[in-house]
């Protein structure tokens, strides 16, 4: 498999503080990742630290090249990254939502791609003209799913899609995500608390402890693991 992304002795910091300590991982084209840890382990800096919203030091590659810069960077080399708390735009509409999603690209078809979009949730089609902060949670965090859609991403980063969700919501929402994995290709690196099913729709996952990798193999190598279990799966 051709390795898409690679992070080499990543580190990041806020302010004083060192978030990061050195983190190596890689993921292949096509591939589903999960990176898993307890609440302070770093994952959700990792991601800001790949698409450049956090100052950062070590090396980030994206298809061999490495990447320098801030998030405009990430973004155009193909990189979407769909933040913990969903950040949609809560005064425009879903269509305007999802057409802001396309702002990197310069061709002409961002129509066929909100259609394409669309028929992944086909309750947005209906609900086009709808302001998104009148949309539940749920629906919330699907639009932001859309919205990195449009940028026809290399590689997609989901920051805890689960959050806040009913477990209805949340398998819904992720068995689209393995759908999009499964017909388009689409490579995913995903930060998720919800242990059991970040493992249960990716190949391989990593685990971060205090900033570090503490354990990484195949999902269902980790879902074997007695302390995987204890830590974070609850059996």
């Amino acid at each position: 498999m051709t390795v898409l992304l690679e992070l080499d002795g990543l580190e990041a910091r806020y302010g004083p503080v060192q978030a990061l300590h050195g983190i190596s991982l890689t993921v292949a084209e096509g591939e589903v990742v999960a990176v898993l840890g307890a609440n302070g382990a770093g994952k959700t800096t990792t991601l800001r630290a790949i698409s450049g919203t956090v100052s950062r030091s070590g090396t980030v590659q994206l298809e061999g090249k490495t990447l320098r810069g801030g998030p405009e960077v990430a973004a155009r080399a193909g990189i979407a990254h769909v933040p913990e708390g969903r950040g949609t735009f809560v005064d425009l509409t879903v269509t305007e939502n999802l057409r802001l999603g396309a702002y990197t690209r310069r061709d002409r078809q961002v129509k066929d791609d909100i259609r394409r979009v669309t028929e992944y949730f086909p309750w947005m089609e209906e609900r086009r003209g709808q302001r998104a902060g009148t949309l539940s949670g749920g629906e919330q965090q699907m639009l932001a799913l859309g919205r990195a859609l449009m940028s026809r991403p290399k590689l997609l980063l989901l920051d805890e899609p689960s959050l806040g969700l009913a477990p209805m919501i949340v398998r819904e929402f992720f068995r689209i995500v393995r759908e999009l994995n499964d017909t388009e290709g689409l490579t995913v690196l995903v930060v998720e608390q919800d242990a059991r099913i970040a493992l249960s729709i990716s190949s391989r996952a990593y685990v971060l402890e205090v900033g570090r990798v503490a354990l990484t193999g195949s999902s269902e190598e980790l879902r074997r693991d007695e302390n995987v279990r204890r830590s974070y799966l609850g059996y």
